[in-house]
């Protein structure tokens, strides 16, 4: 799982305006980074110009997942992610930017011509690069997942050796009678001859 970038842009009329952003190109050839991250910002504004207030979707391209969110205000972010990583998550990570951005800068602001520095950005797309380490809930849910391979581990284990057990058990009784056949033999092969 992996996340590329986080972009937040204001929504002004059919035009949107890119305020912060922060990337992670580093799994790119260097020759291809600064092309990805023009694409990047180029599709995050697309697609915040072709989202409405309030609404939240996510696109899908190639091995590619683009979550987006334009608030009721128009501010928006996307988040450009690979096709793993949890839309849940996700969702939770671009309403925690645009809390931490709004919280800084005022709505005032948010028709500038240049981006605006958060810092704050970087930070929060490394964070949200495990997002079982950034959401409590997918911790649970990875911690469940493996719970249950083990328990399906065990019982398998347990019926194989419930397959042991009744073989060895059929083996004992087959040895038993064998025993007692034994006896029946020597008694009879040994009331012939008797030793005084």
């Amino acid at each position: 799982m992996k996340l590329y970038s986080i972009s937040i842009l204001s929504k002004n009329g059919p035009k949107s305006q890119m305020l912060a952003s922060a990337n992670d190109v580093s799994s790119f050839g260097y020759f291809e980074r600064s092309g990805v991250k023009q694409f990047m910002t180029f599709f995050s504004k697309t697609l915040v110009e072709r989202t409405n207030g309030g609404q939240r979707q996510t696109v899908q391209e190639k091995e590619y997942s683009c979550h987006v969110y334009v608030r009721n205000d128009n501010l928006g972010a996307v988040l450009v992610a690979d096709l793993e990583y949890p839309t849940r998550v996700a969702f939770g990570f671009i309403n925690k930017a645009l809390d931490d951005f709004t919280s800084k800068y005022g709505p005032h602001l948010w028709s500038g011509t240049s981006p605006t520095p958060l810092p704050s950005l970087e930070s929060m797309l490394a964070q949200y690069q495990d997002p079982a380490k950034a959401d409590g809930l997918t911790k649970i849910q990875q911690d469940l997942d493996e719970t249950k391979v083990i328990l399906h581990k065990t019982i398998e284990g347990v019926l194989e050796r419930g397959e042991k057990i009744d073989t060895l058990v059929d083996k004992s009784e087959d040895l038993s009678k064998q025993s007692k056949v034994f006896y029946v033999q020597a008694r009879k092969t040994n009331s012939c001859c008797v030793i005084a």
